[in-house]
């Protein structure tokens, strides 16, 4: 399948319904691994917390400062997958603990190593955003947690409107220009535990700049739906708190690129009715005033 601007093969083979026809440039793989677990032997590591209801953990050989070529990096999910590369490579390998499904390998793959693979080797910057298409042009729905994004983004596609993403949307700057990736080609409206969601079919293929942002606001069900611009500091924190896997050495360069997307991006407040009832009055005043953006 395609994920992030790569085709990702799966060794041994999962079921996918999208196969690709055609060569793909950049192709990462995933394989299992025979060789013992290195994470042990990695002294230096991050612990996230709270996700899925697992430990999980970063380690790394050397210190949290850089990215270095030969790099060794290891993401632990305890009791299931062991994920290990180097830097500079596309080869992910991976050792299966005792309660490893197939199901869980593809889960952890796609929906977290991949956007931290993507983070550590500083390929793309993260947004915990939804995304979908408004006549060909990207747009990101960004909120507080169960801020409405999944919903959004949902009412979108039933819409007729192209995914991008639904939770993380990868991003890049080109020649000044914000582009947002498409992520892979699965819907969770629901928030089941380690599950992918739905298979979509109309899915973004390619990257596309990003047209703007729109930050949900939930407001009482009676509220009239209005849309503002953020300014200054107001639009760089949304941005900020919008920004998924803040690594803290990485933060000169994400406040950098932040700084360039505050610039080149419009970014917009929704004030969203708590009522799905009107879901359909905010598609369609968010589809027009994207419409009028120049």
């Amino acid at each position: 399948m395609i994920a992030y601007n790569h085709y990702i093969k799966f060794i041994p083979k999962l079921n996918h319904k999208r196969e690709v026809k055609a060569p793909f440039s950049d192709v990462i793989t995933i394989k299992e691994s025979f060789s013992s677990d290195p994470s042990d032997k990695l002294q230096h590591e991050l612990t996230f917390s709270n996700n899925q209801e697992r430990e999980i953990f970063l380690r790394t050989d050397r210190t949290f400062a850089c990215t270095q070529k030969g790099q060794v990096w290891a993401f632990e999910v305890k009791e299931i997958v062991t994920f290990f590369w180097y830097s500079g490579t596309l080869t992910l390998e991976y050792i299966p603990h005792k309660n490893f499904t197939p199901k869980l390998l593809e889960y952890w793959c796609l929906h977290i190593v991949l956007p931290l693979f993507f983070t550590v080797e500083e390929t793309f910057e993260f947004f915990h955003a939804g995304a979908v298409e408004i006549e060909n042009k990207s747009i990101l729905f960004v909120a507080e947690s169960f801020g409405g994004k999944s919903t959004m983004t949902d009412f979108f596609m039933k819409e007729g409107h192209t995914v991008i993403s639904d939770d993380k949307v990868a991003t890049y700057e080109k020649e000044g220009e914000l582009f947002a990736v498409p992520s892979h080609p699965h819907h969770r409206p629901y928030r089941k535990m380690e599950d992918l969601g739905v298979y979509i079919e109309n899915f973004a293929t390619q990257a596309k700049p990003v047209h703007a942002v729109y930050e949900l606001e939930k407001a009482e069900e009676d509220t009239k739906i209005s849309i503002s611009e953020l300014t200054g500091m107001e639009k760089f924190i949304s941005l900020r708190h919008a920004s998924e896997f803040n690594l803290s050495y990485q933060k000169p360069k994400r406040f950098e690129f932040l700084t360039k997307m505050a610039k080149s991006v419009p970014v917009f407040k929704v004030k969203v009715p708590w009522d799905l009832k009107r879901m359909g009055e905010v598609h369609r005043s968010v589809v027009q005033h994207s419409k009028n953006l120049k």
